[in-house]
C-alpha cells in the first residue's frame, strides 16, 4: 500500500495509538497520582513501547497536560444552555448543571488531575498545572457568558463574582464526591447548586435594579 491511502492509514494508526496512550495515562494517574505516573508504567499499561509514547509526547508532563486538555474538551461540550423549549430559565440552568455533573462523572480526569497539580507548589511548575489553570479560565468565562444570557441586568463585575462562586462550589462538590464515592449523587448536588446560584443571582439582579 502506498500513496494517500497509506498516509491515511498511518495517520489513523497514530490517532489510535495516541488515544490508547492517553487512556492508559488516565488509569495510571487515577491509581498513582502525578508522582506515581511514569512513561514506563504507561507503556506497560497500553502495550506500546516507550519510543511510541515519546513520539507523541515530549515527556510525562506533556502527557498529563494532554490528558487534562482532552478531558476538558469533553466537559466543555456539556456547558451549553438548553434551548428555550426546555422550560423556564431556571429549569434550563438546572439541566445545564446536571449535564456538567454527568460529564464530570464520565470524564473527571481534567478536574481530578488538575486540582492535584493546582494544590501543589513545585519549584518548576508542571505544564499540566499551567494547562489546567488556562482551561479553568475558559470554564469560568463560559459560565460567565451563560450567566449573562440568563441575567442581562447584571454588570460584568457581578457576573464574574457569580461565575467564580459557581465554579468554586462545583469544585467543592466534586472533591466531596472524590472523597465519598458513589454515595454522593453528583447530579442531584449540582442541580441544587444551580438553584442556589440562581437564588443568589436573582438577589444580585434585584439589588442592581434598586
Amino acid at each position: 500500500m502506498s500513496g494517500p491511502q497509506a498516509t491515511r492509514k498511518k495517520r489513523a494508526n497514530g490517532v489510535e495509538s495516541r488515544q490508547r496512550i492517553l487512556d492508559a495515562t488516565v488509569e495510571i494517574a487515577g491509581e498513582r497520582g502525578y508522582e506515581g505516573t511514569s512513561i514506563a508504567a504507561v507503556s506497560a499499561k497500553c502495550g506500546l513501547p516507550a519510543s511510541s509514547i515519546y513520539w507523541h509526547f515530549k515527556d510525562k508532563d506533556d502527557l498529563i497536560a494532554a490528558v487534562i486538555e482532552r478531558s476538558f474538551e469533553t466537559w466543555l461540550a456539556a456547558v451549553e444552555l438548553p434551548g428555550e423549549e426546555t422550560g423556564t430559565p431556571l429549569e434550563r440552568v438546572t439541566v445545564l448543571a446536571a449535564n456538567v455533573a454527568k460529564s464530570l462523572v464520565d470524564a473527571p480526569d481534567f478536574l481530578r488531575l488538575g486540582l492535584m497539580l493546582a494544590l501543589e507548589r513545585r519549584p518548576t511548575e508542571p505544564r499540566g498545572r499551567t494547562v489546567f489553570l488556562q482551561v479553568r479560565d475558559i470554564a469560568t468565562q463560559k459560565i460567565t457568558e451563560v450567566a449573562g444570557t440568563v441575567f442581562p441586568d447584571l454588570d460584568e463585575d457581578a457576573l464574574r463574582t457569580l461565575a467564580t462562586y459557581a465554579v468554586a462550589g462545583a469544585d467543592g462538590l466534586f472533591v466531596h464526591r472524590e472523597i465519598h464515592g458513589d454515595a454522593v449523587d453528583l447530579v442531584a448536588m449540582f442541580e441544587l447548586h444551580a438553584q442556589l446560584v440562581w437564588d443568589a443571582a436573582t438577589r444580585m439582579a434585584s439589588r442592581s435594579k434598586g
